[in-house]
């Protein structure tokens, strides 16, 4: 499989490097001693089952606190979904995410979320199967309370044919430890 870089691609990763270049300003590096001290983890765990069909998701997440304001940090994402006599499918993926807390309520965020979808259709149906990248540039915003925040992202680059998202808003609950 071959990665080009699109339009698309070129778009999403100039707007994440100009949102952390414009907060970089507020960075400031701690002693090495003191690194693990701003490191914080979390992520997602999702499942779903039904009558003939199964979803499973793993996100895990760790983020970097520069300050009270700033953090920047990375994720990876696997998901398995599987219904009976129609399809199965993996999602594999990283993410890259900026959070910026003008106040201490309000949370917004930019992440850039690159994803390879295989989807394997059952052979009756006549579907042939698929495997690509899917691109998502999520920005959003909440409300933030401690270690949680919850709000609303969209995707900016959402493509309906494509994406494994049904729409291109999407609530979120953050919980970083």
């Amino acid at each position: 499989m071959r990665f080009t870089l699109n339009k698309k691609h070129f778009i999403s990763v100039l707007t994440l490097l100009i949102y952390v270049s414009t907060f970089a300003q507020f960075q400031t590096t701690p002693p090495p001693d003191d690194f693990w001290n701003h490191v914080r983890f979390g992520g997602g765990i999702g499942l779903s089952f039904g009558d003939g069909f199964f979803s499973g998701t793993l996100a895990p997440s760790a983020i970097y606190e520069f300050n009270e304001q700033v953090s920047l940090g990375v994720g990876l994402n696997g998901t398995y979904n599987s219904r009976k006599d129609f399809y199965k499918s993996t999602v594999f993926g990283g993410s890259l995410i900026g959070l910026f807390n003008p106040i201490q309520a309000i949370q917004l965020s930019a992440e850039f979320e690159e994803l390879n979808v295989s989807r394997n259709w059952d052979d009756r149906l006549g579907v042939s199967d698929e495997n690509y990248w899917y691109p998502a540039l999520f920005l959003g915003a909440g409300y933030r309370t401690r270690n949680v925040a919850v709000g609303i992202r969209y995707d900016v680059l959402y493509d309906k044919d494509k994406s494994i998202y049904a729409d291109p808003w999407a609530p979120f609950v953050r919980v970083y430890f």
